[in-house]
């Protein structure tokens, strides 16, 4: 029993936190919330549309790309921020088309006679 008692007392700690679910969260899945929130905000201040942004960064979470932009969209209303266009676009990927197969027929032999006929 008393080897239960400070298990006991941690559970009831970190049972009135708030963010229990911070504390115990992959810190990737945390950085990777933080960069797209970071690429949201630098979209607003590049002044992209947020369907831009989400187009030239189609790996970040649409959803902590969004808080991002709004957050400083708020911030630059705020302060009266004026923001930069950007200057560097998206570069575009022309993908080859596939080889065409050549199919080349050859003249089939005519049969020869069997010997004897």
């Amino acid at each position: 029993m008393t080897s239960r008692l400070p298990l006991l007392a941690l559970l009831l700690l970190l049972g009135g936190c708030d963010n229990i679910a911070t504390l115990l969260a992959d810190p990737k899945v945390a950085q990777r919330e933080a960069d797209a929130k970071a690429i949201g905000g630098a979209c607003r201040f590049g002044l992209r549309s947020l369907e831009d942004c989400y187009t030239l960064n189609e790996k970040a979470s649409k959803s902590a790309v969004f808080v991002g932009w709004k957050d400083m969209d708020q911030y630059m209303r705020e302060n009266k921020v004026e923001g930069s266009p950007a200057k560097i676009e998206k570069p575009v990927v022309v993908v080859p088309p596939p080889p065409v197969e050549e199919v080349i027929d050859e003249p089939k032999a005519k049969a020869k006679p069997a010997a004897g006929h």
